[in-house]
């Protein structure tokens, strides 16, 4: 699990590694809006047939990325199942389960297809980013983008212990499987239930603690950073040629042409 969430692949050296993160992030943000905003599901699937085209480039092993994408594909599933029952009209079959019948329509598959290519489009994107970009370069470039100064010093804070907490979890997690806490349903559900109840208790105690780390050592409410090097004109044109790229993909495949 520890390995799944982390960037260890963003310190590898590669091509997409060398192009300066401000330029990254904005083709990024770029291909996650129109991911999110189309209305047809060929530009989604393409920008993350793409990145996992990438990603196999540069030699990440295909079970760490399909495992990134497994859970937000999981829960686009789920979506997409409430819409297949519950929206549109015409009937595409009819499902009997005790006494339930339930009709399956086909604007609901659609709209829930929709719905998976997007989340694959964009998670892809974000996958993607974390495999060629450090995490603290990604929060240099919101820096010096004018992020609000807040929100990046608490993504920062969070990135910073979300592998402790992470670290805690297993180590409960272990001590529950070796009592045979996951044993049977029952026993599953009333331990994931302890163990969610302590990662919180946990997280908060570590909140406190970071506060007054901080406190002690003269935080004011802002956390400086060293000033930003200019972008070079290398990668201005690589960021620029991409965007026309994603431009032109997104035109073809939500205005008519394909």
């Amino acid at each position: 699990m520890f390995e799944l969430f982390s960037d260890i692949f963003a310190g590898r050296d590669n091509l997409l590694r060398r192009i300066d993160a401000r330029a990254k992030l904005a083709v990024a943000a770029l291909a996650i809006l129109l991911s999110l905003c189309s209305s047809r599901p060929p530009f989604p699937l393409l920008i993350a047939f793409s990145c996992l085209a990438a990603t196999a480039a540069i030699r990440v092993p295909l079970s760490h990325a399909l495992g990134r994408l497994l859970f937000p594909l999981l829960v686009s599933a789920f979506l997409l199942l409430l819409k297949l029952f519950m929206i549109g009209s015409t009937e595409i079959f009819t499902v009997h389960v005790h006494g339930v019948t339930l009709v399956a329509r086909e604007e609901g598959l659609y709209q829930g297809i929709i719905i998976m290519a997007r989340v694959a489009g964009a998670v892809s994107v974000m996958m993607l980013l974390s495999y060629v970009t450090a995490a603290h370069e990604v929060f240099l470039a919101l820096r010096w983008m004018r992020a609000p100064e807040e929100i990046v010093d608490l993504a920062m804070l969070m990135y910073r212990h979300i592998f402790t907490l992470i670290e805690q979890a297993g180590e409960v997690a272990v001590a529950q499987r070796v009592r045979l806490g996951y044993a049977g349903l029952s026993r599953t559900l009333g331990s994931a239930g302890t163990l969610a109840g302590t990662v919180i208790i946990r997280s908060l105690e570590q909140s406190v603690r970071t506060h007054e780390a901080m406190i002690a050592r003269c935080y004011d409410g802002r956390i400086p950073f060293a000033p930003a090097k200019a972008v070079q004109s290398k990668d201005r044109i690589s960021a620029l040629a991409a965007v026309l790229v994603v431009l032109i993909l997104f035109w073809a495949l939500e205005g008519g042409v394909v």
